[in-house]
This record gives C-alpha cells, sequence and structure tokens, in this order.
C-alpha cells in the first residue's frame, strides 16, 4: 500500500525482459528483499539490490497493462503502519495508460490533460482521487473523453513530471472505492429466469 507521495526519482538502468534494474538512492536506506517499490504507480518487489540501484521483476501483465517508456521513474517505498497518510490509498496496480493531451500554466499551478479509455473515465470523479504514475492528484474536471489534474510547481519538479510533454504516456490508478462501487453497480450474474425454467415451473 502507497500514498501516493514520491519520495524519489530513480533513473533507468535496464529493461532486459522481464527485469528492470533502476539507479536510486534514498528508497535503498532500509530497503531489504521482498519490499514493495511503487515505480511510477507500479508495484515492483525487490529481488536484488545494490549500492545505488534495485532490480525487480516484471510480469507480461504487467507489461501489457503499463507503460515503462520512461527513463526517470517516481519511486515510493510501501506505507509503514505508524506513517503520516499525506496523500490517498495507492494499490500499485495500475489500471491503464494514458495519453497527455495538453499542459499549460494556470496561476500557480499547471493544469494537465489526460486522455485514456472509458472504462477508465467512469472511474474518475471532479474532486476525486486518481494517481498518474504513482502522483496522488485531485482530479479537477472529468469528462466523457478526457479528465484534468491541477499540479503544484513542487510537485513537477520533485517527480519525473518535469519531463513529460504532451504526447507522453502516463500509468493510470483510479481510486480504490471508485472500483469497488462499479463493480457492485455493474455486477451481472447468469439469470436462471429462462422460457423452460417457466415452462417447468408451471408460469407457461
Amino acid at each position: 500500500m502507497f500514498t501516493g507521495i514520491i519520495e524519489e526519482v530513480g533513473r533507468l538502468k535496464s529493461l532486459n525482459g522481464g527485469r528492470i534494474e533502476i539507479f536510486c538512492e534514498k528508497i535503498l536506506e532500509d530497503v531489504k528483499i521482498g519490499d514493495s517499490i511503487s515505480t511510477n504507480g507500479i508495484c515492483l518487489t525487490v529481488v536484488e539490490f545494490g549500492e545505488n540501484f534495485f532490480a525487480a521483476d516484471v510480469m507480461p501483465e504487467t507489461l501489457r497493462k503499463t507503460s515503462l517508456a520512461d527513463k526517470n521513474f517516481n519511486l515510493e517505498r510501501a506505507l509503514k503502519v505508524d506513517d503520516r497518510f499525506g496523500g490517498h490509498i495507492v494499490s500499485g496496480h495500475i489500471d491503464g495508460v494514458g495519453k497527455i493531451l495538453n499542459i499549460r500554466e494556470e496561476g500557480n499551478a499547471l493544469l494537465i490533460n489526460v486522455t485514456t479509455e472509458s472504462s477508465l473515465l467512469k472511474q474518475i470523479a471532479p474532486k476525486g482521487s486518481v494517481a498518474l504514475d504513482g502522483i496522488s492528484l485531485t482530479v479537477v474536471d472529468a469528462g466523457a473523453k478526457n479528465f484534468s489534474v491541477s499540479m503544484i510547481p513542487h510537485t513537477r519538479e520533485v517527480t519525473n513530471f518535469k519531463n513529460k510533454r504532451i504526447g507522453s504516456l502516463v500509468n493510470i490508478e483510479t481510486d480504490i472505492l471508485a472500483k469497488y462501487v462499479d463493480r457492485l453497480l455493474n455486477f451481472k450474474t447468469e439469470s436462471n429466469l429462462t422460457k423452460n425454467f417457466l415452462e417447468e415451473n408451471g408460469f407457461i
């Protein structure tokens, strides 16, 4: 479990098949084999680490559903029980990928517009929470084809978003509560109410 408050931006060391290695410093302070590290929002398990890097295995499903196209990665260690909860509940399970449509200054902030598939957009609500590349952000507006978030300059400077441009891909994790509500409202079970059932029970 994570909060979406980025601790460090790491650099890609290598990505070979299902193994990724990332240069980093801060998150290695108390790292152990088996620890979870959010890497651009993807929950990865540490399988090896050295003085200035860690390595993780990346499953085919992860490669299909996420983007690892960046050279710079937002990193966050898993939440400790006694930590402050600064962002929102982020599981590290990416729901899909979006594309940045526009980035523009708005006062002291940046307004970032992102497009993604409709199945994700229905789980994104204005003033709700969303994680982009693992960053906890508040949704400004959401429509049928895209949504927007506002980002303060500090967040852009201390994350990989300082390298993002129009057309850049971002990993999206929708709010966990929205997923459960969506599932409950749209869950369908196989109905036994068929013509044969009605005939067998004397209704026809």
